[in-house]
């Protein structure tokens, strides 16, 4: 007998009257030379709200970063990121009244797209009966898939220190827990960078060399971030990509190369333009703010920069779900 795979109105609705609400990080990827496969969560949350409806309206309200520029309607990717999970999960969603705060900046490399489909995916995981949720491994396989990798995403999911891989389809990851005297730091512009354009300036492949000198980088860099910060300048080296994007973003390119040239533990977050320092302590972390506010002030007239001392968040996403 053939058979054929439902379509989404024979999928069973979820139940009204819920209310979920999902705290998301910010997260910082590569750090230097964890290419595609470190993250780091940042204290600097957004959160979504969800309410499923009697009706089959979509309201959505949304404030903060990218309030004026984002789409308010079935085309937001939160909107898109749910009814994938939904449907994923065998359900499809009525009416839904979504709340977003934004505080994370869009188009800056601090993972807001990762932030909003995680918490998306979250969201849809929660709000379908008990029998049918998944755990926090099944969102990562979701988030990654439609991220196309998961260095951003796991931070995001996990919290702490992501270590992500992927073997064929399947991605997987592990957290590690960074040493309380890192003091993570952010240097935003007020220009944006989208990935797709900094990921084009990429050679298609790298030297031998480069790779086995990017390697030990990275390998330092996960020891100096858990037991000996007194190794993250060395460990932030990057052989593999920071050097290709610098062209597409001069004034944090400068600012990188002047605070590492001061000894500081400067890379580029993401795919830029922000600046990420990992500092080691209070002292540190003063002279770091410093030195950014005065050599910004004199070297990059024009650009505003938004500088924020942060945490490491050690939660990832947090869901709360309430029912009538």
């Amino acid at each position: 007998m053939k058979t054929t795979s439902p379509t989404a109105v024979d999928l069973p609705v979820i139940e009204a009257g819920q209310r979920v609400t999902v705290r998301v990080p910010a997260t910082s990827a590569n750090l230097g030379p964890g290419y595609d496969s470190l993250g780091l969560a940042l204290a600097l949350h957004d959160t979504l709200t969800v309410e499923s409806l009697e009706s089959a309206e979509l309201v959505f309200e949304l404030s903060g970063e990218g309030a004026d520029t984002l789409p308010q309607d079935a085309s937001h990717l939160v909107v898109r990121a749910m009814e994938a999970a939904f449907s994923r999960l065998g359900y499809r969603h009525g009416g839904l009244r979504i709340t977003a705060t934004n505080v994370n900046p869009h188009g800056r490399g601090l993972g807001s797209s990762a932030s909003a489909v995680v918490a998306a995916v979250s969201a849809a995981n929660a709000m379908v009966p008990e029998a049918a949720r998944r755990g926090r491994d099944w969102i990562l396989q979701l988030t990654s898939e439609m991220e196309g990798h998961p260095d951003n995403v796991a931070p995001a999911i996990f919290g702490g220190l992501a270590l992500s891989w992927q073997d064929s389809d399947r991605y997987s990851s592990t957290c590690a827990t960074v040493a309380g005297s890192v003091i993570p730091i952010v240097a935003v512009p007020d220009f944006e960078l989208s990935t797709e354009a900094a990921r084009a300036l990429l050679p298609a492949s790298v030297g031998h060399h480069a790779a086995a000198m990017n390697s030990g980088r990275a390998a330092l860099l996960i020891h100096a971030l858990t037991q000996k910060p007194e190794f993250l300048h060395a460990g932030t080296e990057d052989y593999l990509h920071q050097s290709y994007r610098a062209e597409a973003m001069p004034p944090s390119a400068s600012l990188i190369r002047a605070l590492r040239n001061s000894g500081h533990a400067a890379v580029v977050s993401g795919a830029g333009p922000t600046v990420l320092v990992l500092a080691d302590g209070e002292a540190e972390a003063a002279e770091v703010l410093g030195f950014i506010e005065s050599f910004t002030e004199a070297n990059t007239p024009g650009i505003g920069w938004r500088v924020l001392k942060l945490a490491v968040d050690v939660e990832g996403a947090k869901v709360d779900l309430h029912r009538r």
